[in-house]
């Protein structure tokens, strides 16, 4: 265990090592770029902690040279993110080089299984809950960058100019709700009760968040969780064409409505706050339904997998994966591929403001 972590570490240096030189040779649109989120934006940090829900084994990291403990075959949608910011990849939180100088440019806190309630995603053992999350950012500005400033008023400035990305939510379905035979959430709440709790719960998160400094914030919606194929081989049924369980997609719908009503709200109850909230439901439902237009092949099936659609059991250690990943659009049972990765980064980071409402990011960054 302890020559793994050493050779996670070793690998981390290589990585961040490498990048923090990528943003010397032009001025970034933001100081800094914090993630918080669960396993589609984690970055490594669940290597660090004892929980089923890892992916520091190949073949995930197949086209990032090696495994990170990203849940995909190359690279995340923040990863992608952060270089339309003009910055490099930001480290996991969990990770020794998250520290000191290096947490200067951001620090990525999520977490594989973590979700807006405490309970969610429990039976996969130790994750960092999103409330979790925000304490260690605290940690962050406490002990890590409060000490490369002058003055409170300095780390304040800072932090307002920094973009803050959250992708929150998946896992209090997939992990919570629609699993009946082990949370009661589903007997308690109909779906927009839930989706009602969710938002009052993530609401006052978000206050916590806003009190520590933070300004320009990014809410990405909940994707289209009823066509990913862990989802589709638990459909009876032989229909290996069937696209996404519209029940599901439907409760998921009743939280990004509400979501994007928040990012109204807070916008005017929050001095000096801005937020963008991502319209990642539409874009991928688009890229299930129509993959030819993304360049995409194969929909609704994992390139690694097990079962039907690769989904009745998600990609395993040494598993062989597909040999034309770009063609796929996810890569697991439950994760974009990389190229579907670069694909809602390219629609939801850059100027484009289609799939970001009220603005884009771009435009956030600059103001």
């Amino acid at each position: 265990m302890k020559s793994l972590l050493i050779c996670v570490v070793f690998l981390e240096l290589v990585l961040f090592g490498n990048v923090n030189g990528q943003s010397r040779d032009h001025h970034p649109l933001a100081p800094a770029f914090f993630v918080f989120g669960d396993s589609l934006v984690d970055s490594g940090n669940n290597n660090y902690i004892p929980t089923l829900a890892r992916a520091n084994y190949f073949p995930y990291g197949i086209d990032f040279g090696f495994p990170t403990g990203r849940f995909c075959n190359g690279r995340t949608v923040v990863d992608y993110g952060a270089t339309y910011l003009g910055l490099p990849l930001v480290p996991p939180f969990l990770s020794p080089l998250s520290i000191g100088q290096n947490a200067l440019r951001g620090v990525n806190y999520a977490s594989a299984a973590a979700g807006i309630l405490d309970e969610t995603g429990q039976h996969y053992g130790a994750r960092t809950t999103f409330s979790g999350q925000i304490s260690q950012f605290e940690i962050t500005i406490e002990l890590h960058l409060r000490p490369l400033f002058q003055n409170s008023v300095d780390v304040r400035k800072y932090l307002a100019k920094s973009i803050i990305a959250i992708n929150i939510g998946s896992n209090d379905y997939i992990n919570n709700y629609l699993m009946p035979e082990r949370y009661s959430t589903s007997q308690i709440y109909n779906g927009e009760d839930y989706a009602d709790l969710l938002i009052k719960t993530f609401s006052a998160q978000i206050s916590r968040l806003y009190n520590l400094g933070a300004r320009k914030m990014v809410l990405a919606g909940s994707g289209p969780l009823g066509c990913i194929p862990s989802q589709l081989s638990m459909v009876r049924g032989n229909n290996s064409n069937s696209v996404c369980v519209t029940k599901i997609n439907n409760v998921v719908s009743m939280f990004n409505s509400r979501l994007k009503d928040l990012a109204n709200t807070l916008n005017t109850t929050l001095p000096g706050s801005f937020f963008v909230y991502q319209n990642v439901y539409d874009l991928f439902h688009d890229m299930i339904v129509n993959p030819s237009r993304y360049g995409l092949v194969v929909p609704n099936k994992a390139c690694c997998g097990n079962g039907r659609y690769g989904g009745a059991l998600t990609c395993l250690p040494l598993q062989q994966p597909c040999l034309d990943r770009h063609q796929y659009v996810f890569w697991d049972a439950f994760h974009p591929t990389e190229i579907a990765n670069k694909i809602i980064a390219h629609n939801t980071f850059s100027k484009s403001a289609k799939y970001s409402y009220p603005i884009s990011v771009y435009e956030l960054a600059k103001l």
